[in-house]
């Protein structure tokens, strides 16, 4: 859990790729991450629908 959101519960929307981050995960098997989507393919997504 992220303690910066205690006090400035705001960072999610203003920081969500910085200070904003509500926890942090590790990931077993990095091959899962390249069926996601990266922030320009999201931004492609979310203009089409």
């Amino acid at each position: 859990m992220n303690p910066a959101l205690e006090e400035d519960p705001a960072l999610v929307n203003t920081s969500p790729e910085d200070g904003g981050w509500f926890f942090k995960m590790t990931i077993a098997d990095e091959g899962e991450l390249d069926g996601l989507m990266d922030e320009d393919g999201y931004k492609a997504f979310v203009e089409g629908l």
